[in-house]
């Protein structure tokens, strides 16, 4: 039975994280918000969390799966040697709509394929950080079926994944504000040159004037 908790009022975003953090411990889902749209996460280290994320979104067993963590000073632990270039994107732009992708550290114990980056950002959403500040990292990504349109509001999560979220953290509908609607930007920081995968909120002309050094793909 997936529970459901208002986080408009104060008492039940209490409630909501107390439940949030004791389900993702236990390696099931829970939907909550980011800045644009709703997302599902669990466990970053959780196995069968990462089933259950991929099963939920009907994706491959090898499908990688993006981490949110609350601070900078977590990269070293999940990243392998990252690149100076990326950790000043890293502090410039976050928390915010950028994800950088890194090179995972490969001595932890977690469901990422082989030879794949790891994206990663800190979110701006308060109630997602405050739980990522208990939690440490969690797979977070979007609470909609692969290729399906976004999930604007709690309700667009549960249509979506079903009862398969223990917990539905509910911040009201999202995306309203143009700043905060568009896609995260993507950055590949695994290389010597940072590379602009996919452009969105974080502008190039933003980018380059934190790391100027960073191409677009050829």
């Amino acid at each position: 039975m997936t529970l459901r908790f208002d986080c408009a009022v104060d008492t039940e975003r209490a409630r909501g994280i107390t439940a949030a953090v004791a389900a993702i411990k236990r390696g099931e889902l829970v939907v909550l918000p980011t800045e644009s749209v709703y997302a599902v996460a669990t466990d970053g280290f959780s196995a069968r969390g990462a089933r259950a994320v991929r099963e939920a979104k009907g994706q491959s067993p090898t499908t990688p799966l993006p981490i949110m963590i609350a601070s900078v000073t977590t990269i070293p632990g999940i990243a392998f040697n990252p690149s100076i270039a990326a950790m000043d994107l890293m502090h410039g732009f976050w928390p915010g709509a950028l994800t950088v992708l890194v090179t995972p550290q490969p001595s932890l114990a977690w469901d990422h394929p082989a030879g794949a980056p790891l994206a990663v950002r800190i979110p701006l959403h308060p109630l997602t950080l405050e739980i990522l500040r208990i939690t440490g990292p969690l797979i977070v990504t979007g609470a909609n079926a692969a290729g399906a349109s976004a999930a604007l509001t709690a309700d667009d999560a549960l249509d979506a994944l079903g009862e398969s979220a223990s917990i539905v953290l509910d911040s009201g509908p999202l995306g309203t504000d143009p700043s905060l609607a568009l896609v995260s930007t993507v950055v590949d920081a695994t290389g010597e040159v940072p590379v602009l995968v996919r452009a969105g909120a974080v502008s190039l002309e933003l980018l380059r004037s934190v790391v100027p050094s960073i191409t677009t793909p050829a």
